[in-house]
């Protein structure tokens, strides 16, 4: 048996202690995590510019600790108690990249690849210890502190990668046209029986986070950065208006919920 068919092997799971607690990875978790990684970009850059570095990474540092200790206390998967984990991440992943860049002066080309090491590491720890990186058994506290580790470091590489390419020739609008090219190659690779569905699902969730942050750039930022100019504030409020509406919706919230206690 292959290395990604292991991957794929429900037979990994451990014994069950808790309710699943991901979300399946449907069409409506796809935009979700697409609209958190938005509003994680320019939510982040508000509060630096409003706040000041330093507090603002402390105020996003605390935030963080808080929804993720919310997270790790239930037992079962809530979507807000998720989805507002994942919009801390977002912030806090965000706020990594941005002060190894502007901090302390580590250009994009070479905090990417530090970042992608960072994934690496997580992946193959959680893997030796774990073996297996599927989402699908997320029903031990030690699976979940994975999990999280591996979504933290997925949003500071997106980040990275996100500001590499929107600095360095694609400007923002090119670098939503590049990755939601990218993002469709796992998917197919998928389909066609390429790519397994733990390495396409990871994959994807990496591609996520440069293009959400690219397209709230490109509507946030002014007219002489190629931006639309609408502003961080309202782009944020808009982005977690959207958010609030996906995740709240009754049907969606139920279903997933189901789909996770059952998988």
């Amino acid at each position: 048996m292959t290395t990604e068919r292991l991957l794929d092997d429900p037979s990994f799971a451990p014994v069950r202690t808790l309710a699943n607690k991901v979300p399946e990875a449907t069409v409506c978790f796809w935009i979700i995590k697409v609209l958190t990684t938005g509003m994680g970009e320019t939510a982040s850059d508000l509060l630096a510019r409003v706040l000041g570095p330093v507090p603002a990474v402390g105020l996003g540092g605390l935030a963080l600790v808080a929804s993720l200790a919310v997270q790790f206390a239930v037992r079962r998967y809530i979507a807000w108690v998720y989805w507002t984990a994942v919009v801390m991440v977002s912030v806090f992943g965000t706020m990594a990249a941005d002060v190894l860049h502007v901090g302390l002066g580590v250009p994009y080309a070479v905090s990417a690849p530090f970042f992608l090491v960072a994934l690496t590491a997580v992946f193959a720890l959680w893997y030796a210890v774990e073996r297996t990186l599927s989402v699908h058994g997320i029903r031990t506290r030690r699976r979940e502190a994975f999990y999280w580790a591996a979504v933290l470091a997925t949003f500071a590489l997106g980040t990275a990668a996100g500001d590499l390419t929107a600095t360095t020739g694609f400007g923002y609008l090119g670098s939503v046209a590049l990755f939601a090219a990218a993002i469709c190659v796992p998917a197919i690779a998928h389909r066609l029986g390429v790519l397994g569905a733990v390495l396409a699902f990871w994959t994807a969730y990496v591609i996520t986070r440069p293009l959400g942050a690219s397209l709230a750039d490109w509507m946030a930022l002014g007219h002489a950065r190629g931006g639309l100019g609408l502003g961080l504030g309202p782009v944020t409020l808009a982005w977690t208006v959207a958010i609030a509406g996906f995740v709240g919706r009754p049907g969606v919230s139920r279903r997933d919920a189901a789909d996770a206690a059952t998988v």
